[in-house]
C-alpha cells in the first residue's frame, strides 16, 4: 500500500458505506433492546439460533481490521462489505469495521485470526507473505505488464490457487483487493531508460527486497522513514523516489521531485480473508452469501482506487510535473534486471513466475 495515503475523502462514491457506518451502532443497539423486550414477553422461549426467519437482531456480530483511514478505497470497500452482508443475510451477520488500525496492524492482525480473535479483516500480501512465503510470487518486480494482465492472473485459475493456498494457516481467502503500482519519481532528470537508473540516490523503504530492485537496476538504495522525503528530496540527499500516484500527489513530492516515471515496477494485491475459526462456525448457508458480498465489495474498492489515482494524476499534471511513460520494450528491459531477484526470493515457484510472464505476453 502506499504510505501515508487517503488524507483527501473520496466522498462521492463512498457515501453509501459511510453512511452504513453511522447506522450500523444504532441498529444493533436497537436490535439488542427488542431482543430484551420479545424474552421479556414470550419468556424465553425465541432466540437466534431458533430458525425463525423472522427474527430481526443479530445472531453473530463480527470484527474486521482495517488499517486504513476512514476514506480510504480500502475502508469504504469493508463498509459495502459488511452493508451487504448485513443486507442479504436480513441482519441475523453484523460485521463491525474498525479502521485504522485500531484492532492493530497487519502482522498482528493476521496473528488474531489465526485464533480466532479477529473475524475479517484486508492484508496486503507484503504482510501475508511472512506467513505464506509463496505469496512472494504475487509481489515481485516488474511481473505484471499493467493491471489489467495482473487482474487477469488473479481472476483466473493462478489466483485461484493462491487463494486456496492458505489450507493449514487458520485463515480463508475471500477476495483480491487492490492497491494500485509503485513508480519512481526524480528531481534533477527524468528516468526514460534503464541507463537512466545508473547511480541515482533512490530512498526505498525498510524492504531487503526493495533494495535489491533498486540496486539491480543500478541504482544505490537508500532506507528512509516516509516523512524525511521530501526534505531529502529538497536538500539533494537522495535523487529520487517510488511510491503510487495518491502518495505522490498528497505528501506534495511533486513540488521537489518534478519528474515521474509510469514504471509500475511493484503492484502488491490484497486480500480480504475470514478466520478459519470464525468461518467453521457459520453456518453453510452464510459462506456463498459471504464470498459473494466479498467479490461485490472488491469490484466497488477498485472502482474507489482508480478515482483516487485519477484525481492525484490529474492534480500534478496541472501542477506542470513531466509524466514518463515507459514504452513495453524498456519497460521489458528492466523486468530483465530483475532475473535474479525472482531466483533469489521465489526460487521454487519460478515455474509459476513464467507462466504469469507468459500470459502477459
Amino acid at each position: 500500500m502506499g504510505e501515508n495515503e487517503g488524507k483527501e475523502r473520496v466522498k462521492d462514491l463512498a457515501q453509501g458505506s459511510l453512511g452504513y457506518k453511522k447506522r450500523r451502532g444504532a441498529l444493533f443497539s436497537l436490535g439488542v433492546l427488542a431482543l430484551g423486550v420479545m424474552a421479556a414477553e414470550m419468556g424465553g422461549c425465541a432466540g437466534p439460533g431458533d430458525g425463525r426467519k423472522d427474527f430481526d437482531v443479530p445472531e453473530f456480530v463480527l470484527t474486521y481490521a482495517e488499517n486504513q483511514p476512514e476514506d480510504y478505497p480500502t475502508t469504504q470497500g469493508a463498509y459495502r462489505f459488511a452493508q451487504l452482508v448485513y443486507e442479504r443475510t436480513n441482519g441475523r451477520v453484523e460485521i463491525q469495521v474498525s479502521a485504522g488500525g485500531v484492532l492493530g496492524e497487519e502482522q498482528s492482525t493476521i496473528e488474531q485470526m489465526q485464533f480466532g480473535g479477529i473475524d475479517f479483516a484486508r492484508v496486503s500480501l507484503s504482510s501475508l507473505s511472512d506467513f505464506i512465503p509463496k505469496m512472494n510470487v504475487l509481489q515481485m518486480p516488474y511481473l505484471y505488464t499493467d493491471a489489467d494482465h495482473m487482474w487477469q492472473v488473479l481472476e483466473g485459475e493462478i489466483g485461484d490457487v493462491f487463494l486456496d493456498s492458505l489450507d493449514g494457516v487458520g485463515l480463508v481467502a475471500l477476495s483480491w483487493y487492490d492497491a494500485g503500482a509503485r513508480n519512481f519519481y526524480s528531481v534533477k532528470n527524468p528516468v526514460e531508460t534503464l541507463e537512466d537508473m545508473k547511480g541515482m540516490r533512490v530512498r526505498v523503504q525498510e524492504s531487503e527486497l526493495m533494495k535489491a530492485v533498486v540496486e539491480a537496476l543500478g541504482a544505490s538504495a537508500v532506507p528512509m522513514a516516509y516523512d524525511e522525503v521530501y526534505s531529502a528530496l529538497e536538500t539533494g540527499r537522495i535523487d529520487a523516489a517510488e511510491n503510487n500516484w495518491p502518495s505522490y500527489e498528497s505528501m506534495r513530492h511533486f513540488e521537489v521531485a518534478p519528474y515521474y516515471t509510469v514504471d509500475e515496477h511493484t503492484r502488491v494485491p490484497e486480500m480480504q480473508l475470514v478466520s478459519e475459526a470464525t468461518w467453521k462456525k457459520l453456518p453453510q448457508e452464510y459462506h456463498e452469501i459471504i464470498r459473494q458480498c466479498a467479490r461485490e465489495s472488491a469490484v466497488y474498492e477498485r472502482q474507489l482506487w482508480q478515482e483516487r489515482i485519477h484525481q492525484s494524476e490529474e492534480r500534478v499534471r496541472k501542477e506542470g510535473c513531466q509524466v514518463v511513460e515507459l514504452s513495453q520494450e524498456e519497460k521489458g528491459r528492466f523486468r530483465e534486471a530483475m532475473l535474479s531477484i525472482y531466483g533469489e526470493y521465489c526460487g521454487e515457484y519460478m515455474d509459476i513466475i513464467e507462466e504469469i510472464l507468459e500470459a502477459g505476453r
